[in-house]
């Protein structure tokens, strides 16, 4: 029996674990084969005094997404991650590459995380790729996870209480039967001390809280998507993925924070221990 194939398009940093260099790791270890593409290389997260590296340019970036063509790799995937985007020619050519292969592959999930910005410091990519995020990969999309931010600057609705979701998934002009994950909300419904997450789907909202930890730490939502990939590549459905997401995102963050580090960290033996399990 093969295993389940994900192609993840995203940042890679040689310090650290962000976009690819987060999200990889759990997928591999649940199982899953996995094909990532960079659409950046950077030295580290830009919170440090240098940084080094870039986008890659459009015309290698072309070269490595025809060489998974030429592999079938599109053609036989089960899941394909979108995250950070470097470049405005980049994002153009990752939405002519996703819509290429589901048009190729009707049984292909689209997991489409809008990496655009946070409450601090706000957006922190080109309008241009904000808007390519918006126009083309989220109507495209099986599955997305923006947070609150980046669904208000997607629609220009702040997200304050459920019934702003109900909203908000409709002028996202996603497909009628996409799930939308609004990650780290905290709403006006919330009980205090958690965050949660809000899935609306056809089947109408689920609510998914966690205790809210007091940390913000680059790679939190790259690896949240590579966890949920991970646990639908194993069978679990949406809403336990996210769960499931949410209990290792906070363990991966606790363990950082133990050890005074600026991102993720994913040596935590019991975060390390409930990957093998199916």
């Amino acid at each position: 029996m093969s295993r389940p194939l994900a192609i993840s398009i995203q940042s890679q940093v040689v310090m650290g674990h962000v976009g690819n260099s987060a999200a990889v790791f759990p997928m591999l270890a649940a199982g899953l084969e996995v094909a990532p593409i960079p659409t950046v290389i950077f030295s580290n997260t830009p919170d440090y005094p240098s940084l080094r590296g870039r986008a890659l340019p459009g015309d290698f970036f072309a070269e490595l997404l025809q060489g998974a063509w030429d592999r079938g790799l599109p053609q036989r995937a089960d899941f394909l991650l979108t995250g950070y985007i470097g470049s405005a020619e980049v994002a153009r050519l990752t939405a002519d590459f996703v819509a290429r292969a589901k048009a190729a592959n009707p049984h292909l999930r689209y997991y489409c995380d809008p990496v655009l910005g946070d409450e601090q410091p706000g957006l922190y990519v080109p309008r241009e790729i904000a808007d390519t995020f918006r126009d083309r990969l989220l109507p495209l999309a099986d599955i997305a996870s923006p947070n609150p931010f980046e669904v208000a600057w997607l629609t220009g609705q702040p997200i304050a209480e459920l019934a702003d979701i109900h909203r908000a998934a409709r002028a996202l002009r996603m497909a009628p039967e996409a799930q939308l994950i609004v990650t780290g909300c905290k709403l006006r419904e919330t009980a205090p001390g958690m965050l949660e997450s809000v899935i609306h789907g056809p089947e109408g909202l689920s609510r998914h809280p966690t205790p809210h930890l007091p940390l913000a730490m680059a790679g939190t939502g790259d690896l949240f998507a590579g966890l949920i990939t991970a646990a639908q590549g194993s069978g679990r459905s949406l809403a336990q993925a996210v769960e499931y997401a949410q209990v290792q995102t906070s363990r991966a963050l606790e363990r950082a924070a133990a050890l005074g580090a600026k991102e993720v960290v994913l040596s935590d033996p019991d975060f390390r221990k409930a990957l093998l399990e199916p």
